[in-house]
């Protein structure tokens, strides 16, 4: 069994989860976030915490991370949603980077250096522990993608949706914006928390630098974008479309060539189909049955 396949799946199914946690705030309700580093962050920082204070299992360490991360979003929600535009999204900018400050200093978790972590060899049920962690993040994922779908076809979504197109107008309707603004705020943000959770195992190693890298933020954007914001499938298909040919390309070419890809195809699709592969997709069938 090659253990490549699912240390590379175990990345595009962590950009799902970013990438549809993402749209649940920026798609849905219109605000974009630049901070998914930060949460992803918490998350992974809260499990390594917990993990050598007491030891916690995998799937505790999960739930924690998601709940400090939840927590987080909700903080920031209080303070930033009121902000709307380049305002909000500079403000998610500010709260990464305080946190990656603190933690740069907080030597309980490696501080600037960096922490290794010790992984079983293999878990329950599975003789590679890396194969453990794909599947994880694959329940991950399908929690995340089950979510945003229920978000989208109920009154929440339907909510969030009034506030994106007009939120002078939703409020006026009596759509209780700031309630939903700080849900879809917690839940993005606990979203992104149990994504990175698990990070700190699946590499051996956590370390501030890549840990709230500026790459989360741009993947967790591009790959909406790209698939189609607004709609919970939208994420999918350009988590699985990007990350795989980032896969492809880290293994055929350099991983320092990513960032370069993630941003030829952001310019492509914003130009030419600013609506992503689904608006596309929609085009094309219209004009099939005309």
């Amino acid at each position: 069994m090659n253990e490549y396949f699912f240390f590379a799946g175990y990345v595009v199914l962590q950009y799902v989860v970013l990438a549809t946690a993402w749209n649940i705030l920026g798609g849905y309700a219109g605000y974009v976030n630049f901070g998914t580093g930060a949460f992803f962050a918490v998350g992974a920082y809260t499990a390594v915490a917990l993990y050598k204070a007491y030891a916690l299992p995998l799937g505790l360490q999960i739930l924690a991370g998601a709940a400090a991360s939840a927590l987080l979003g909700f903080g920031v929600g209080l303070l930033t949603l009121r902000l709307r535009g380049i305002f909000f999204s500079i403000a998610t900018i500010a709260v990464a980077i305080v946190l990656e400050t603190v933690v740069l200093n907080w030597h309980y978790v490696g501080g600037a250096k960096g922490l290794p972590t010790l992984r079983p060899a293999s878990a329950t049920f599975f003789d590679s522990y890396t194969v453990w962690l794909f599947f994880v993040m694959a329940a991950i994922a399908v929690v995340a993608v089950g979510a945003a779908r229920y978000i989208e076809t109920s009154w929440i979504g339907r909510g969030l949706r009034a506030i994106r197109d007009n939120e002078g107008a939703a409020e006026c309707s009596g759509v209780p914006t700031l309630k939903l603004k700080l849900a879809a705020a917690a839940l993005s943000g606990g979203l992104m928390g149990a994504a990175g959770a698990p990070y700190a195992q699946y590499l051996s190693f956590i370390e501030p630098s890549s840990t709230f890298s500026l790459n989360y933020a741009i993947n967790a954007l591009a790959m909406p974008i790209i698939g189609g914001m607004g709609h919970w499938i939208g994420p999918v298909i350009g988590a699985v479309l990007l990350g795989t040919v980032q896969q492809v390309v880290t293994v055929t070419v350099s991983s320092e060539v990513n960032v370069l890809v993630v941003g030829v195809l952001l310019v492509v699709f914003v130009v030419a189909a600013p609506e992503g592969i689904l608006g596309l997709l929609k085009k094309w069938t219209r004009n099939f049955y005309r």
